[in-house]
């Protein structure tokens, strides 16, 4: 790790530092079993963030999933369908109003689900707990600011191909 003589990390070191740090976390990741209930259900990490969401925030619509999501209602619902379909999702009428659909993780796969995403979810909370608030936040805004760059060089690789 390179750092001035205040104990900060210059840019370029830090860079450095994450480009190592990076592919093992990923790795590690990539490493947690996804439970025997799940296996041949072939999930992709977009069914993560949606189940995640489900877990930690409890039921909700189809237009709640996109907007934390932050894509179409379309590109859940068609999502939300094909979970269902595998018995993973369920949809009910919401009893505040019967038109709307609620979407929640099924009973029986909910025990599944959460023990496929405890590790991840207890490896954050050890890291992001001995931070302050406005740290957790700036951290959390970091990794916001580092995905949305990596997608606008990947949609500038298109655009040049």
């Amino acid at each position: 790790m390179s750092t001035d003589e205040g104990g900060r990390q210059d840019v370029d070191g830090a860079v450095r530092d994450l480009l190592l740090l990076m592919p093992r976390m990923v790795g590690r990741v990539k490493r947690i079993q996804v439970p025997a209930e799940l296996r041949s259900m072939a999930l992709a990490p977009r069914h993560l963030s949606l189940l995640s969401y489900l877990l930690f925030d409890g039921p909700m619509t189809v237009n709640d999933l996109a907007a934390r999501l932050e894509v179409a209602p379309t590109t859940v619902s068609l999502m939300v369908g094909d979970l269902t379909r595998k018995n993973v999702l369920e949809r009910r009428p919401d009893p505040a109003d019967r038109r709307r659909r609620i979407v929640s993780v099924t009973d029986d796969l909910r025990p599944a689900i959460t023990r496929w995403l405890a590790p991840g979810a207890a490896a954050w909370r050890q890291a992001l707990a001995p931070l302050t608030p406005a740290e957790r936040a700036l951290f959390v805004a970091t990794f916001r600011a580092y995905e949305a760059a990596l997608v606008w060089e990947d949609e500038a690789d298109r655009a040049d191909g």
